[in-house]
This record gives structure tokens, C-alpha cells and sequence, in this order.
């Protein structure tokens, strides 16, 4: 997982998504973020389905289509507003993992993409307890580039790629959470040399850089993905994702731990 030396630093990471739209970028977030596999989506159980951290909708298009009804929370104005064009008709509120301002006992999943790692843990675990109904369950889904293929190690490094979690990784939770399963899946998502060089423009590196170290961050994308590992321009790249997703359920009084 990312680490942060406090909580201003991870303020500040997880911030510069805020930013997006008005870089023009949301489209971009869009297209080159990976969807998630089937199998994550069919975790979500129950018909009222909140959706934390939510971004332009990548997850929250798919909870919809398979039939849930989502409610999604994203603090980004910008990015909640690309989420309305991309999902009419979904409830969206502006808000955190921690304080999202909605009753308690409402939702029958909870689902967190690309987004726990961003939280403060113990305050978003009570906040999400509070919020589910008897019975529910939260679901924390990351895809990651998978950087046990080596030239997928050395792409994430130029990228400046903090999100990636080592293989094996299991996120922390705080009671009265604990996860009570796990999901693990490989796929590959197939781009060209430019938009993997897009994908770069959607990290948190990237968006908080400033105009040199982002234009060196692309050249040296260029110089590898073309002189170094000699893709043409309009090639298809297999680029090889892990998918771990967890679910976490709230601790029973008196259950056996």
C-alpha cells in the first residue's frame, strides 16, 4: 500500500483527483482507467448499494447494470459531476469515507474501488458500519498493474505508480470491521503506447507535478514503451492487472474472533 508520513500528506495525494476535471482530464480518467471483472460486481449483495469514493463511475456504471440500486459518494465536485453524465439518474452525494452524512442503516453493500488505501481506516470502518443494515457487507476492490512481470515493474516505477500493492497484500480494517473473504483475479487490459502514457496522466504523481517533471515523466514513458521495448504507435499492448478484492463484515456482539 502507498504510505503517507501523516494524515495532511494523504490529504494531499488523495486531493489532487480534485483537479481533474478542471485539467480536462476526466474523460481521460474515463477511458484508460480499467472496469472491473464480473466477478467483483457480483459481490455486491442486497438491492441498496453505496458507492465510496466513486470517481467518474467505473464501478458504480457496472453496480448499476447488474440491477443494484447505488447511492454514490465522491468529494470531488468535479468528478461527481462526471459521474452524473456518464450515470444518470444515480444518487450522488458529495462527501468522504468517513463522514458521508447519510442514515444509518441504509445500505445492504458498501463498495470502496481504488479508494481505501486514500482513508483514514479506523474513521471510515465505523463510518461504513454504522451505514449498513444486519446482515451487510462492505467490498474493497483494487485493480493494480501487476508487477510480478518485470517489464510491468519498471513501467510502474517510471510512472511513478503508487498504488500498487504488492502481491498478497491485505488491507487494514478497524473494528467493528473485519474481512471475512477475498477475491483474487488476473486479466489484462489491452491500451496502445499513448494512452498507457495517458494512464500515467491519471496518477496522483502526475496530477500534483509541475509542467517539467510531468513532461519528463512522458519522455521517459516514450523512450521505453517505444526505443526500449519497441512498441509502433498504434500497437495493442496486453498490459497485465491483478484484481484483489475483499469483503468485510461487521463484528457480531459476542462473536468468536
Amino acid at each position: 500500500m502507498p504510505s503517507f508520513r501523516d494524515r495532511l500528506h494523504r490529504a494531499a495525494g488523495a486531493g489532487a483527483f480534485g483537479h481533474l476535471l478542471s485539467d480536462g482530464d476526466a474523460a481521460r480518467y474515463d477511458d484508460v482507467r480499467p472496469g472491473y471483472p464480473p466477478e467483483v460486481v457480483a459481490l455486491a449483495r442486497g438491492r441498496d448499494v453505496l458507492d465510496v469514493g466513486a470517481g467518474t463511475g467505473k464501478l458504480t456504471a457496472a453496480l448499476v447494470a447488474a440491477g443494484h440500486r447505488v447511492t454514490a459518494v465522491e468529494p470531488g465536485a468535479e468528478m461527481l459531476a462526471a459521474l452524473g453524465r456518464a450515470c444518470p439518474g444515480v444518487a450522488r452525494v458529495r462527501g468522504t469515507a468517513e463522514a458521508t452524512g447519510l442514515a444509518g442503516g441504509s445500505f445492504d453493500t458498501i463498495t470502496c474501488a481504488q479508494t481505501w488505501h486514500w482513508v483514514d481506516v479506523p474513521a471510515a470502518s465505523a463510518e461504513f458500519a454504522r451505514l449498513l443494515r444486519p446482515g451487510g457487507r462492505v467490498v474493497l476492490t483494487w485493480n493494480t498493474l501487476d508487477v510480478r512481470v518485470p517489464w510491468v515493474h519498471r513501467l510502474t516505477r517510471i510512472m511513478h505508480a503508487g498504488d500498487v500493492q504488492k502481491p498478497g497484500f491485505v488491507p487494514d480494517v478497524a473494528p467493528p470491521l473485519r474481512i471475512t473473504g477475498e477475491l483474487r483475479l488476473e486479466w489484462e487490459q489491452r491500451l496502445t503506447p499513448g494512452q498507457i502514457i495517458l494512464l500515467a496522466r491519471t496518477r496522483s504523481y502526475w496530477l500534483r507535478s509541475k509542467p517539467a517533471t510531468r513532461e519528463k515523466v512522458e519522455a521517459n514513458l516514450r523512450w521505453y514503451l517505444h526505443d526500449h521495448l519497441g512498441f509502433a504507435p498504434g500497437d495493442e499492448v496486453a498490459l497485465p492487472y491483478r484484481s484483489d478484492s475483499f469483503v468485510a463484515e461487521p463484528i457480531q456482539p459476542n462473536s468468536a474472533l
